[in-house]
Formats: C-alpha cells, structure tokens, sequence
C-alpha cells in the first residue's frame, strides 16, 4: 500500500500541479493529502457544491480541507444544467461526472493547473459504471483506480497518515436514491436529505432513504434494523411530515448500488 502511495506522489510530482475533485469522503481526501504531499500550492482541492450534496458533507468538506493542509475552494454547480441528467435514465451517473469534470477541465485550463484528478477506487469501475465511463473520456487522472486500490487498503492508509476520515461511511450522491425513471428534482432531492438527516440525528452511522414514487424505503446497516416502536413511530411520523406517504425498512440492509440491482 505504502508503495502505492509512493507512485501517486510520484505522478503528481511528474504532472507539476493538479486539481482534485474533492467531496470529503475517504478516497477524495486521500488523493487529495497524496496531491498535497506531492505538489504543495500547486494542489487544489475543489468541492462543487450543488443540489446532490448535503449541507452537511460540504461542512464537513471544508473542515477535512482544513486538517489535511490542502488549499481549497467550493464553486457553485448544478447537475440540472445538464439536460439529460434530470430525466434518470441508467446513464445518469455518466451525465453529471461528464459536466462535473468538463467544468473542472475548463476550471484548471483557465487556472494553470495540469490536470484534474478525482478518488474513484478499483471497485468503483467494476459492473454498471457509467460514471467511469466519463471519467475516461475526459482523461482525468484516477490514481486509486489506477494502482487497483480497493476500499480497505485506502482506509488503512488514510489511518496511516492520520487522516480524519478513515473511518468515515461511503456517502453517494443524493440522486442516487431516486428510483430508475422517476424524475430527478430539487424538491425530491431535499426531501431525501431532510429524510436522512431524520436518521443521521437519531445515532444511524450508515443510512440510505430510496425513493421509489412517494415511498420512502430505508436501508440500516444489519446490526442496526432491529428498532424500538418508538423509533420506528418517530421516523413514521417525521418521513410523513416531509411528504412520504409510505415509509419501509427494507430487510436485506443496507448496500451500496441497491438501485442497481434489478437491472442486472
């Protein structure tokens, strides 16, 4: 692992400076501490703030940007201006990377910087990952994917250098939660967020809301479903409040890409 992380320092050194798409979960931030390492001010953390991102990961964005040393700005950005996304269609990860790092691009060609880097990790470009496929297309620079570096061993070396989210929880974007075909809209997306925060409150370290129509189904980690029927009534209640009008717990748990999973 630790030579890994020699090669990613090296590639950077080599490039002379880089942009980092940079979302504050454990892979963005170990790339961008690699990219610090390596190129000092000639690193730029950058975290686009738009309507798929919760007020709550861009805070927390800001404040590992602090700890890791790194410089870091938040643009404004939306999803929405790329027409396509909106409609939800098994692409939709592909039509906001693609205007995500088209942006970035233009960003870090304006700036003087030489490339744009991002954290996606070896497992992320395995099965149905649209998103890669941007990803490729627009030669950004993927260092975890690169050296085939999976989940755990990013963990184990963002422990290594102390980095304060090692042991943070995967965190995908909001529209990741609204069922195939069904209209992505702002309204949705704040209702998911609000509907998560509900559960974030309450001692939930892991938590997805799906939204299939105007069905809330939650996804808790295995040791956390078994829940008190006064938990159950406040989430009932509170998920009623934001607009649900049904609310499940969904018994396999929860799983990363469960959206995905009838159409393979």
């Amino acid at each position: 692992m630790k030579k890994k992380a020699k090669k990613i320092i090296n590639d950077f050194r080599y490039h002379g400076s880089s942009i980092i798409a940079f979302s504050g979960g454990v892979d963005s931030s170990l790339v961008a501490y690699l990219a610090k390492e390596a190129l000092g001010d000639r690193a730029l953390a950058i975290t686009a703030d738009s309507e798929t991102l919760p007020e709550k990961e861009l805070k927390e964005s800001e404040e590992v940007a602090r700890e890791i040393g790194i410089r870091h700005k938040v643009i404004e950005f939306s999803e929405f201006n790329e027409p396509n996304f909106s409609s939800n269609d098994l692409k939709r990860c592909y039509y906001c990377k693609k205007e995500l790092f088209t942006n970035l691009k233009k960003l870090a060609s304006e700036k003087g910087y030489n490339m744009v880097a991002d954290g996606t990790n070896a497992s992320e470009i395995q099965g149905h990952r649209p998103g890669f496929d941007a990803v490729k297309e627009l030669d950004i620079y993927s260092p975890l994917a690169r050296y085939n570096m999976e989940k755990y061993e990013i963990r184990e070396l963002a422990k290594h250098f102390g980095l304060p989210v090692a042991d943070k929880p995967s965190m995908a974007c909001l529209a990741s939660r609204i069922s195939h075909k069904e209209e992505i809209t702002e309204e949705k997306l704040m209702m998911i967020e609000e509907a998560e925060e509900i559960l974030f409150d309450l001692g939930f370290n892991q938590v997805r809301v799906r939204k299939h129509g105007n069905i809330a189904r939650i996804e808790l980690p295995k040791k956390e479903r078994e829940l008190n029927t006064s938990t159950m009534n406040k989430i009932y209640k509170e998920l009623k409040e934001i607009g649900f009008d049904y609310v499940t717990l969904d018994l396999k748990g929860y799983r990363s890409g469960s959206m995905e999973e009838k159409h393979k």
